[in-house]
Formats: C-alpha cells, structure tokens, sequence
C-alpha cells in the first residue's frame, strides 16, 4: 500500500511538470501569434558582405531629412543696416579758376558725410566742402539734394552742412572716450567717389594719435581711401564713434604703409558741430610755437635725459610764446604739470583750456628746468605751411 501511494505521487508530480510545459509554450505561441500580427513592418536594406554577396537583412527606419537654413547675422551686418542710410556723398562744386590760357576751369571733388540731426545736419570733414560754389549730397538710395554750409572748422577739420526735406536716416552719435584698441570699426563712405556705401571692418588700433596738426585721433585698419573723407567710424551698435579724416600712406624717409586711417574722435565732433550749428565761432587755444616731438634721435642729439616733449624750433613774432620769454631749442615737457608723453601731444594739453587762460609750461633750457607762464592767444584760422607741427 505504501509503495502504491509513492507511485501515485511521482505521477501527479510528472503529470503536473508535462501540463506546465504544454501550457507554457502555448502560451508563448498565441502571445508570440498576436505581437507579429500587429507589430509594424521592419525596414529592409542590402548589406554587402562582399562585392557579389547581397544579403537582405533588417534595420531601423532612417529618421526624417530637414532643411537647415543658414542665417547671416550679426552685430556687424545689423551695424551697417542700422547707420547706411544716414550715410551720404558729398560733391563740392569748387569755385571757378583761370587757365594757362585764360579759359575758365571748374573743379568737382567728392567725400563722404553722415546725418546727424533730424533737422538735415550733416556732418563732414572740412577739407572735404573747402572752397565750394555749390554743395550737394547723394542720399544712398541715389536721391540728391542741394546743401549749404552752415559752419567749419580748420583745424579740427570738421565741417557742417544742412539739406532740407526728407531724410533717409539720422545717425547717433557713440561715446569716444569709452573705446579700446581692438574693438570692431566700422568706415562707410563713398571711396574714390563711384564705389557709394561702401563698407571696410576693421579694428581700433589706437587711440590720441598725432599726425601733423591733428590730436587726438582715433586709428583704424578699416580700409580708408580717398572718398571716405567726413564718412563715419561706427562701433559695433551703429553709432558713430568718429569721423574718417585721413590715411598714412607712406613716411618723408619712403617708407610704405598699409592700414593706417585716423578719425576725429566722435565726443570732439559733436561739441564743435553744436558749436557751428549754434552759430559760435570756434575758437582754439595757441601759444606760438613750431616744434618737433622728442625722440630717442633728437634726445641723444641734445643730449636730453628724457625722450618725452617738445623741441621749440620756431617761434612766431609777437605771439604768447614770445611775450613769455620762449626761445628756439627749449623743451617743453609739461603744461600745468601734465607731461607731454607719446600718448598726450602738446596740443592735447592745449585743447583743455581756452583761450585767455593762463598756463604753466614747464621748459628745459641748457639743462636747466624752469616753469614759465603764458597766457593762451587764439589759434589763427590761416598759417604759413610749416615743416613742423604748430602749436
């Protein structure tokens, strides 16, 4: 009896495994069935295992292709967008001269300007409307219109002309004393008078330069040729930031330049343009002198312990420098303590005060140091040419 219960139990146990098995791949089977019938198709490909072997196989189906669409822009594109239209061609009808031969010759030059007041100011360089008959600007979209000079400045080389009528754009003017070397410049102007609107980038490459006369000057690389005289410096939000004056090609020893243009830096133009629009005659601080700036050359020459100010080589009769005892070969080094050093120019110091005012120039004279005093005249408007910077 006990062996025939063992038997029993081993077959409930072997019947139990059999039903498990049976029961669990027909289960498998009818779960299997339905995934395949609702399963979306696979995607079939050729791969090559060799050149003369293709073997479908199945792989998943590429994502969808899109268009990618570039967009070129930037602070520089939206610069020019923003400040070309208040840019314009300025053509000067110049005064009629004699020939040889008696006949009447007439002379047309162009530069570049830049609207500045919604009222049609423009300004422009003064070289660049300098003995004109007649005046007249190119808008950008090629309209022109007829302008008269309201004022001029000499010897900052600033000009302002007006335009009545409808105005394409009004230019805004950016702060000069905020620049650093290496920041975007960006000149428009009308190079060689066809080439309209056009646009040069570069770099600022320095600031207070000196060349002749002229302080304070911002430099560039922007391409800057004849044409672009009175056009704008724009910094990289479209504003103004000077006014293109005037490019070095080349030095008095032969020496061959390339990417050396200067601008009048914007906060100076924009107090003389109100100065002319006011009507106020500017006027600029002078004390007499031609001079040249000291360098390693001139100061072993004089045998100087200093490479910084200013050697006297002339002084104008009757002027202040005269009437406070300067003499030719004196070295100016400083006004009101201030030096005269590479990055600030005698007449830099100058431009501070005005005329009528009194300053302290400090001079070197056979190796002794003095401090004379002068009273500031004005600048003449007109000078004889002179081989040296004036002052």
């Amino acid at each position: 009896m006990q062996r025939f219960n063992q038997a029993l139990l081993y077959l409930v146990l072997v019947l139990t495994v059999l039903v498990g098995v049976v029961g669990g791949g027909i289960m498998g089977g009818v779960a299997g069935y339905y995934a395949a019938q609702f399963a979306p198709p696979a995607a079939t490909s050729l791969v090559s295992a060799s050149k003369n072997d293709l073997t479908p196989t199945t792989q998943a189906a590429p994502a969808s292709a899109s268009n990618i669409t570039l967009k070129e822009d930037s602070a520089v594109i939206d610069a020019v967008r923003k400040a070309k239209p208040a840019v314009v061609t300025v053509v000067n009808q110049m005064q009629a001269q004699r020939g040889f031969f008696g006949q009447t010759l007439s002379q047309t030059s162009s530069g570049s300007g830049v609207i500045v007041d919604p009222a049609g100011y423009i300004v422009t360089n003064n070289h660049v409307v300098d003995g004109a008959q007649s005046l007249q600007v190119i808008y950008s979209d090629g309209s022109k219109a007829s302008a008269v000079i309201v004022g001029t400045d000499a010897v900052d080389d600033i000009a302002v002309i007006k335009v009545s009528g409808k105005l394409p754009a009004v230019a805004q003017f950016g702060d000069s004393n905020a620049l650093e070397p290496g920041q975007v410049a960006i000149a428009i102007g009308s190079p060689l008078g066809n080439f309209q609107g056009t646009v040069t980038v570069g770099v600022v490459s320095a600031l207070n330069r000196t060349v002749g006369d002229q302080t304070g000057l911002i430099q560039t690389d922007a391409a800057i040729n004849n044409g672009n005289s009175g056009g704008p410096l724009l910094n990289s939000l479209g504003q103004v930031i000077g006014i293109n004056t005037l490019v070095v090609r080349s030095t008095n020893s032969g020496n061959v330049a390339e990417g050396l243009g200067f601008a009048i830096p914007s906060n100076l133009v924009h107090e003389i343009a109100n100065q002319l629009i006011a009507g106020v005659k500017v006027e600029h601080p002078y004390i007499g002198v031609s001079y040249q700036v000291v360098d390693p050359q001139i100061a072993s020459a004089l045998n100087l312990n200093t490479t910084d100010g200013i050697v006297v080589m002339q002084v104008a009769p009757g002027s202040p420098a005269e009437r406070a005892g300067i003499q030719e070969g004196d070295v100016i080094t400083a006004v009101d303590s201030q030096p005269i050093d590479q990055d600030h120019s005698l007449l830099t110091r100058l431009s501070t005060h005005k005329a009528g005012e009194t300053v302290t120039l400090t001079v070197l004279r056979n190796g002794q140091q003095s401090q004379l005093r002068v009273t500031l005249g004005v600048r003449p408007t007109s000078q004889a040419p002179s081989e040296y910077s004036t002052a």
